[in-house]
């Protein structure tokens, strides 16, 4: 199964550097310098890797064959991929694969089934589930923070996810504890 271990960005310079968004815990072992990588789309690849450094807290690449700006350009938002035994779970307790949380329910902490994940969004400032709603309008979908203190339980062998939504995240009164006193209309 194929997952996604980086996304390329702009180019930097005029040499054919291009910037990358890590989406693997491992960078030196999958994104090292002599590693060919495949990508999404396919005709993009694959690249050898035959070089990169870290420059202001962003990983910079440069792919053989991939010499200036104008052919680094032709790169932006090429996915690079690696393939991996599906059943394998990351080393940490805390991290997933996004094929391992696409499809499992979701439920609030109180117990009220909320849709299923649709999809996880790899955004600047953190990961995001797209949660498809129980009614299956997309207009009524709601977008999760992947965070603990919003997902505090994923159960994969379960095939659930728990979340602890604040007031107005759900926007249908299945969020938080409201008591009477509290609820506006």
């Amino acid at each position: 199964m194929d997952v996604v271990v980086a996304r390329i960005g702009r180019p930097h310079g005029i040499k054919g550097e291009l910037s990358v968004e890590v989406r693997t815990d491992d960078p030196e072992g999958r994104l090292g310098p002599g590693m060919t990588v495949q990508t999404d789309p396919v005709s993009a690849g694959p690249l050898t890797i035959t070089s990169g450094r870290v420059h202001s807290g962003r990983l910079l690449l440069t792919f053989a064959g991939i010499a200036d700006r104008s052919a680094a350009e032709s790169l932006r938002g090429v996915l690079l991929v690696a393939d991996v035994d599906p059943d394998e779970l990351p080393d940490d307790p805390d991290e997933f694969y996004d094929h391992q949380l696409v499809g499992l329910a979701v439920h609030t902490v109180g117990g009220v089934h909320v849709g299923e994940i649709d999809e996880v969004l790899h955004l600047p400032g953190q990961d995001v589930l797209a949660v498809r709603r129980v009614d299956g309008d997309q207009r009524n979908d709601v977008l999760v923070p992947f965070v603990t203190e919003l997902v505090p339980t994923v159960d994969i062998a379960g095939g659930r996810v728990v979340i602890d939504p604040p007031p107005g995240l759900l926007d249908d009164g299945t969020d938080g504890p409201v008591s009477g006193d509290e609820r506006v209309d």
